[in-house]
């Protein structure tokens, strides 16, 4: 493949990825978006619940999948090694794409807080969870976790290197700081509709597995130094420090 076709390739991925990301915060938040979480006619509940589990799912599987090692060896046989990110980038946008356009909305309320002072709190964890997730992207490179430092150290010439084990930041008190802010982003709803509890229930119930299979990838790769850092630090709350 050329490099400038794959570079170009690794761009459009990244934007679409982008975007992706900024509609799910219009999405999950009922904000702006023309297709939200809440929005949409009500049908069948019964085929509501299946159609929007069968949506998260395919993105877990997706997701899952091709994130495993194993996966990844097989799959450049036939992909180059310098857009393999950027594919798994892009059909995971595509996936999280379908489950926005053909989510059904769920209407009925499970809790509302009327309180504004309460409203406003939970707008501000929606908000802060997102940003969270947003800032430990760029903690641990930003361009290299989304496809971009691959295709341009390819258009350059130059071989991709691992950037090694860090824990910069976010990462010194919590293993998955991302997902922490996924769970916040999901979960801080004022009004949260039947719709809405089995998106932040799935979702949050595939984090606790795919984070299970993370860890065990990371260990095997970066051996004891991964064990030590597991010990010192929580995986998504942070731990009391050992005394000395």
């Amino acid at each position: 493949m050329s490099k400038t076709i794959a570079f170009l390739f690794g761009v459009v991925s990244y934007l679409i990825f982008f975007l992706t990301f900024l509609y799910a915060i219009g999405f999950v938040g009922n904000l702006v978006v023309p297709k939200s979480i809440d929005s949409g006619l009500d049908g069948s509940l019964l085929t509501a619940l299946l159609i929007d589990l069968g949506l998260l799912t395919l993105f877990a599987l997706q997701h899952s999948v091709m994130a495993r090692p194993g996966f990844k060896k097989w799959w450049t046989q036939f992909v180059p090694e310098s857009i393999e990110r950027s594919v798994f980038v892009l059909f995971a946008s595509l996936a999280l794409l379908l489950v926005f356009w053909q989510w059904r909305p769920m209407a009925g309320v499970v809790w509302s807080i009327d309180n504004a002072v309460g409203r406003f709190i939970l707008q501000v964890l929606f908000f802060a969870g997102w940003l969270i997730v947003l800032l430990s992207t760029f903690m641990i490179n930003h361009f290299d976790l989304f496809g971009l430092r691959q295709v341009y150290l390819n258009q350059r010439g130059h071989e991709y290197t691992d950037l090694g084990f860090r824990t910069p930041a976010f990462y010194k008190l919590v293993r998955h700081p991302i997902m922490v802010g996924f769970i916040i982003a999901f979960w801080a709803a004022s009004t949260m509709t039947v719709g809405h509890l089995v998106f932040a229930a799935v979702t949050t119930a595939y984090i606790l597995v795919a984070v299970q299979l993370e860890e065990r990838d990371l260990a095997s790769f970066y051996g004891e130094k991964y064990a030590s850092y597991r010990s010192r630090v929580g995986m998504f709350i942070p731990l009391p420090k050992k005394r000395a």
